[in-house]
């Protein structure tokens, strides 16, 4: 009850809740306290024996809010923080700069802090050297403060000034506004600042402290401590203000190059291509300026670790300047100055052990002269010049144990793609929103426009529009043109300072819209894949010294056009490519001096059925499809900070419209659309045709009744047919080869008997039954399961195919459970639908798990575990400011968990919890966003086991666990309130 008041926004509905509780209770005037009431006017403590001090209390009352604005005839920050600080018990500072003309406003109180023992927290950066190392070590030494920093020189996204009070009474209070710790902030500046108060707004409370914690916890702020890094905070602070140091690299010296999220999600991609899919050519594909480098240095730093030893290292690339500063990558990643050898200019490596080479070199030293597998380890740079005939030449000799491409551009300008040197397979590739939620790019600001124009007659061609008939409604076409130029002088702010790239049709298109342009007074170009490389630089050049305004390009992918200055992209064709959409708009993400935003005009017409919107903006979004409805319904909120995307009117009818109808695929839609492909397997089907695997299994459809209502071969129904096709997209997660190999073994004609089986078989062999037969709780006589599975041979057939191709998908590593859990077969990093939690750690008999519906925890006494199913609730469908902050990852390795509302300290379940190493029980975290997916209810991903850290409170227990194994890297940026 305290919970639902608590969450109660609406103080009507609060206080009929309160009356309705004291209606049941039958409270009287008899219950009251005899005499008079008294009220609470003054805390004291005891100074010293017998003599009591009054605590001051701020000017607004503890469970009130307020706005300071140091306005005359209203308290000043810094005495409001003075009583603050007087009846807090634990105190937290975030702050951007921390300066001793401030903190020497607050020097009495936080004295008193250390002497009554109450933990001060700090956070600060080094950005623009605003922060004085002096108040940083008094924090520290006179007042007994935690401090962290963070060292980031160049750009900070933290610029936050908050204070946060708890008290064990519940009275937390909180100030969050621009004042950071300094004297004219807390005095006289014309600052603004909102008082919080747990009483009054407990959710953003909540946020706060767990969006502290989350920072705290967080390797980027560095713990200080002022005879170790004293001279680091120097360093810092003066390359932050724009002064020498003495720093001779990029990185701070003493600081371990971490990988940020999104290099760790690529190398866990890597990870599991080379030790799941038994792949040792892999392709990254990332854009420019998220480093892709570093990546390559970190992949390195662990394939040390796996292969054992020193592994010998070639580094490719076609310039001294990306040789150079690779080199100083790998030096600083692997903490070794002396690492590698240059091969370059004059420069010639002795050792040939660690080799930063330029193909020129490695050509005119002769590639025949190379051991073929000298190298363990191959990486070439910027791959997509592998088609060049040296690239080739050295790729077709060498024979490493890993060969890993880089590129931003996979497909060239020529049209070939370089992926087919990996199978047509791309290993990792750094999604749009992870790229400018990690702050690595530029921010986009996206207006799709309508522009009248009427595709629905343009003859539709191998999925695209025929590019004759769109040359033949663009091209000439004055009345857009004039919408173009009107759309663009009304977004961008001076289009004669601009630096646009426009995407045409053709090149008669794009030549036509440069004289368009130019006649209108904007000087434009027209490049295409027939303009030579030396024409192409020169018109880049005049765009880069703003001697032309715009290019309008045709035929071209991302080859010749890269220029970080460019901050205007229009998109003049449909384009349903979401690679060649991303690789187009990519030309406009760069970062440059300057440079704020990206406008970007998309102009939008009346399309055929055929044409899909979803495409393109799931690219932008990372939204599933029924989840992009509901973005361009309201707006698209939950884009990554910075970044815009405004539909006009008409442009998002359209565009909703036609995200509605992909949905809304008909079944004999889809049948028509499998029979056109022909006699193809399921994943075959998935390639070519570009359709998902929720058109396939949506209602709970199927593969086999698909091709069999297209009239496609299949093999013979079974009895049980039906109602098991209805069941086998339930096996769409399965992603650790164990349990994809046993699945499929089990599914065989030729499967080995249930009595066969190991007792680690035969626990997946119940992980299968219960979910194929779940509301039956599998089968008392598994025996009797497995004939009656294979009874139904296009059922088996399907579900291999299924389990094949969660597995050709997967992206992480699984790993066993370790300690005590050996003989459960559960993975870390893999995925399991909640039956197949509960059969594979036999969690109760079976007519109990038929009858039951676990939530929240399963305790099984079999394996003495602790099953956290966790719902992180950050679904695309809701948002819930009362729920975001009970359950949420402080950083890869801890995880702050809240118990059920009932569980108390000394109960069965908290004992267990708290006390968990001592008893020899074990805890495993299970996650998912929400409970529901496209395709039902949502498979959890196994974070492995956990250990106790500490606990707050009780009825709920509030505990951080500590993971055995970090979490994936896109999981913490799901899971953690701070992400992005």
């Amino acid at each position: 009850m305290l919970r639902k008041l608590e969450d109660e926004r609406d103080e009507g509905r609060r206080r009929a809740l309160v009356n309705d509780v004291l209606g049941a209770l039958q409270v009287s005037d008899a219950l009251l306290p005899d005499g008079p009431v008294q009220q609470l006017i003054a805390l004291t403590y005891e100074e010293a024996p017998g003599v009591h001090r009054i605590l001051p209390r701020p000017t607004t009352p503890l469970s009130d809010a307020a706005l300071l604005t140091n306005a005359t005839g209203e308290p000043q920050l810094g005495t409001e923080l003075r009583a603050e600080l007087a009846s807090a018990d634990r105190v937290d500072l975030l702050c951007a700069f921390v300066k001793w003309h401030g903190l020497r406003l607050l020097e009495q109180q936080l004295s008193e802090l250390r002497e009554r023992g109450v933990p001060l927290r700090v956070i600060t950066t080094t950005y623009v050297g605003a922060t004085e190392r002096r108040a940083v070590d008094e924090l520290v030494r006179r007042f007994g403060a935690e401090v962290r920093i963070n060292y980031e020189t160049q750009s900070t996204r933290l610029h936050a000034k908050a204070w946060l009070f708890r008290r064990g009474t519940g009275y937390d209070t909180a100030y969050v506004g621009s004042s950071n710790l300094s004297r004219s902030a807390l005095v006289d500046g014309l600052e603004w600042n909102v008082r919080l108060a747990a009483v009054t707004t407990p959710q953003l409370l909540r946020k706060f402290a767990a969006t502290f914690d989350s920072y705290w916890a967080d390797p980027a702020f560095t713990a200080y401590d002022p005879d170790r890094d004293a001279d680091l905070l120097d360093e810092a602070l003066a390359r932050g203000g724009g002064r020498s140091g003495t720093a001779t690299t990029s990185t701070l010296a003493g600081l371990e190059v971490r990988p940020l999220p999104h290099q760790e999600e690529i190398l866990e991609a890597l990870d599991a291509e080379r030790q799941v899919h038994d792949r040792h050519r892999n392709l990254v594909v990332a854009a420019t300026g998220t480093g892709k480098t570093v990546v390559a240095a970190l992949d390195y730093r662990r394939l040390r670790d796996q292969l054992g030893g020193d592994p010998t290292l070639l580094f490719v690339a076609h310039r001294k300047e990306i040789l150079e500063q690779s080199l100083r990558t790998y030096r600083e990643v692997l903490a070794d100055g002396a690492f590698g050898e240059l091969y370059v200019g004059g420069a010639r490596p002795e050792k040939w052990r660690h080799v930063f080479a330029s193909v020129q070199s490695l050509s005119a030293y002769g590639i025949d002269r190379l051991p073929a597998e000298h190298f363990d380890v191959v990486v070439i740079d910027e791959f997509h010049h592998a088609e060049a005939a040296t690239y080739r030449r050295l790729l077709d000799h060498l024979q490493p144990r890993e060969l890993l491409g880089l590129t931003a551009t996979p497909e060239r300008s020529d049209g070939t793609d370089v992926r087919r040197f990996f199978d047509g397979r791309t290993a990792a590739e750094l999604r749009l929103w992870d790229a400018l939620a990690a702050d690595l790019l530029c921010p986009f600001h996206y207006f799709g426009v309508s522009d009248d124009v009427d595709l629905s007659g343009v003859a539709w061609k191998r999925g695209a529009y025929d590019v004759e008939g769109l040359d033949k409604l663009y091209t000439g076409n004055d009345a857009r043109a004039a919408k173009v130029l009107r759309e663009l002088t009304d977004k961008v702010t001076d289009v004669r300072r601009m630096r646009a790239l426009g995407f045409c049709v053709s090149v008669a298109h794009a030549e036509y819209m440069a004289r368009v342009f130019s006649e209108a007074g904007i000087p434009s170009l027209a490049v295409h894949g027939g303009t030579g490389p030396e024409e192409r630089a020169q018109a880049l050049e005049q765009l880069r010294r703003q001697e032309v305004g715009c290019l309008f390009a045709a035929d071209l992918f991302n080859e010749g056009l890269d220029l970080p200055q460019v901050d205007t992209v229009l998109f003049l064709r449909p384009t349903q490519s979401s690679t060649t959409f991303l690789q187009q708009l990519g030309r406009g993400l760069r970062r440059a001096p300057g440079k704020a935003v990206l406008t970007v005009l998309d102009f939008i017409g009346q399309h055929r059925r055929e044409f899909r919107f979803d495409v393109r903006y799931r690219a932008l979004t990372g939204a599933s499809r029924t989840g992009l409805v509901r973005q361009i319904e309201h707006g698209f909120p939950f884009l990554p900070a910075g970044s815009q995307i405004v539909l006009d009117r008409v442009a998002q009818g359209i565009v909703l419209d036609n995200v509605k109808r992909q949905i809304a695929l008909t079944r004999k839609q889809l049948v028509a659309d499998v029979r056109t492909h022909g006699d193809l397997d399921l994943a075959a089907y998935l390639r070519e045709s570009g359709r998902d695997l929720s058109d396939v299994y949506k209602a709970k459809g199927s593969w086999t009744s698909l091709r069999r209502e297209a009239g496609l071969p299949t093999l013979n129904p079974g009895p049980d047919e039906a109602s098991l096709l209805r069941r086998v997209s339930s096996l769409l997660h399965v992603d650790d080869p164990e349990r994809a190999a046993a699945y499929a073994r089990l599914a065989a004609p030729d499967g080995p008997a249930y009595h066969d089986l190991t007792e680690r078989e035969q626990r997946l062999a119940r992980m299968l039954f219960f979910t194929l037969w779940p509301n039956t709780g599998g089968f008392a006589h598994y025996e009797e399961g497995l004939d009656r599975l294979r009874r139904n041979p296009a059922v088996c057939e399907e579900l291999r195919q299924v389990v094949a191709l969660g597995l050709d998908s997967a992206r992480h590593t699984p790993r066993s459970l370790g300690d005590g859990l050996q003989h459960v077969p559960l993975a870390s990093h893999a995925r399991y639908r909640r039956e197949e939690i509960l059969a594979a750690l036999g969690w109760a008999s079976l007519e109990r798990s038929a009858r039951g519906n676990i939530t929240g925890v399963a305790w099984a006494e079999e394996t003495q575990t602790d099953a956290l199913l966790i719902n992180l609730q950050k679904s695309e469908k809701d948002f819930s400011p009362t729920t975001m902050y009970r359950d949420y990852a402080l950083s890869t390795e801890l995880f702050h968990w809240e118990s059920q509302n009932a569980t108390s300290l000394t109960s069965p379940a908290g004992q267990r919890y708290l006390n968990h190493c001592e008893l020899g029980t074990h805890v495993v975290l299970f996650v998912r966003d929400a409970p529901e997916n496209e395709f039902g209810a949502a498979p959890f991903l196994c974070l492995g086991q956990a250990s106790y850290v500490e606990h707050r409170g009780e009825r709920p227990i509030a505990i951080t666990w500590r993971l055995d194994r970090p979490m994936p890297a896109e999981t913490y940026l799901t899971a953690s309130v701070v992400a992005g």
